[in-house]
């Protein structure tokens, strides 16, 4: 027998059951969405990898350090997408969308990739929900991201998180700040990991999104970005906050926050699980403000902002229900009978499953009643020897066991009667 093989470190098979509490998140999410009038994109699994050293940046871990990047046959350097904004911006472009009115709202879905250690929440190839909103510049548009995102996380049943905020400035106003950040590290600059040490010259502002444990006691009293603000920012700021308070969000603000990726600016945000099953992976959606982005990657410029989720993260703090089973479950001693029977309760929108044996012939009945049973079936319909030689059935609730017989053809129209009997799979999901 030949030796198993078994999936790569960092991947995952996504079981029947769990598929289910994925596809339950993924309705939710997408029905919220929607709500706000985003459409969906789908871009490509991979890209030519300038377009994440350009837009993602490159003092970013993602490019130093975990992106799946190969040479195809015309040597030409391609990247598993790490995150989803920098390919949406591409089509964009690509596509001629910026001549469309602004802004131009759009969500994605899909798994992304990269090489990092896998822990709770966090695998090498992982899925984000996202959404992006191109061509307004105003406070407005930010606030309805962010009020967009705490609705999907309602949505799906999450409940324990907070919201984090921070304004990191403009172009005007990001260089003042960081050049009093470098001077509030420079002393400390020798106790600080190798990362940080590299970061302090090519971007100072990402030595605060530093995850090494040993490096936070030292990022005790800094600048805050928000205290140096411009006037533009500093309007923009006040809008974001006055927008989420009118909308009943009540953030708190970070002024550490930055997030880790060169291509944010002005407003940044964290949706943070308090959850204790996600352990230290305790952000479950994330984004901000990216006015620079499309400008980096050869548009005009174009403000920009977004977010995106990552659903393994959000399964595991979800109210997702474990799977349903069939509503019907047909016994039968004829398997082509039963066959028909389930096909006309299908083509009804009744979900409903049947007894195939794997010896090839119908087991007796008493072991499909178990298998029905089993499956989690609402209603088992028989069709013993004597219900077949009459054209008759005979329906029996799972639940409390009572039966009732009824002439086949008034079959469907029995279960039309009972409310919440007869239902496609995913009612049981509502």
């Amino acid at each position: 027998m030949s030796e198993l093989i078994s999936a790569p470190r960092g991947v995952y098979d996504i079981l029947p059951e769990e598929s289910e509490q994925w596809q339950w998140l993924e309705s939710k999410l997408k029905h919220v969405i929607q709500l706000a009038t985003y459409r969906e994109i789908r871009v490509p699994l991979f890209e030519h990898t300038e377009l994440f050293k350009r837009g993602v940046g490159e003092t970013t871990d993602i490019v130093n350090k975990e992106m799946y990047t190969f040479l195809d046959k015309s040597d030409r350097s391609l990247t598993l997408r790490p995150e989803g904004t920098a390919g949406v911006v591409r089509a964009y472009l690509s596509n001629s969308m910026h001549r469309q009115t602004p802004p131009v709202k759009l969500w994605y879905f899909g798994p992304m990739f990269r090489y990092e250690r896998t822990q709770t929440g966090r695998q090498r190839q992982f899925h984000q929900i996202g959404i992006e909103a191109l061509g307004s510049a105003g406070p407005a548009i930010d606030a309805e991201v962010i009020v967009v995102a705490n609705d999907c996380l309602q949505a799906c049943g999450i409940t324990e998180y907070r919201l984090e905020v921070n304004s990191i400035g403009c172009t005007e106003c990001r260089p003042r700040y960081k050049e009093l950040l470098k001077k509030a590290l420079e002393e400390k600059l020798p106790m600080l990991c190798n990362d940080c040490k590299d970061r302090f010259n090519r971007n100072p502002l990402r030595m605060l999104d530093c995850k090494v444990e040993t490096c936070r006691p030292h990022f005790v009293n800094l600048p805050s970005t928000i205290a140096e603000l411009c006037a533009p920012c500093t309007e923009h700021w006040q809008g974001l906050l006055d927008g989420l308070q009118r909308a009943g969000l009540s953030p708190i603000i970070n002024d550490r926050l930055v997030r880790g990726l060169d291509y944010y600016g002005r407003t940044v945000f964290e949706f943070i699980s308090t959850d204790k099953r996600l352990g230290s992976q305790s952000t479950i959606c994330a984004g901000g403000r990216y006015d620079y982005l499309i400008d980096t990657l050869g548009g005009s410029p174009t403000p920009a902002v977004g977010w995106a989720a990552g659903l393994e993260r959000i399964r595991l703090v979800s109210s997702a229900p474990s799977g349903a089973g069939p509503s019907v479950f047909v016994v039968s001693s004829d398997d082509k009978a039963a066959l028909v029977t389930a096909t006309n309760l299908r083509r009804q929108g009744i979900s409903c499953d049947m007894d195939f044996a794997p010896a090839g012939k119908p087991r007796n009945l008493g072991k499909q009643i178990e298998r029905a049973n089993k499956a989690g079936a609402r209603f088992a319909v028989i069709q013993g020897e004597d219900e077949l030689a009459s054209n008759s059935v005979t329906v029996k609730d799972m639940k409390s066991g009572e039966q009732t017989r009824i002439p086949a053809e008034e079959l469907l129209s029995w279960f039309d009667g009972k409310v919440g009997a007869a239902v496609a799979c995913t009612a049981a999901h509502d």
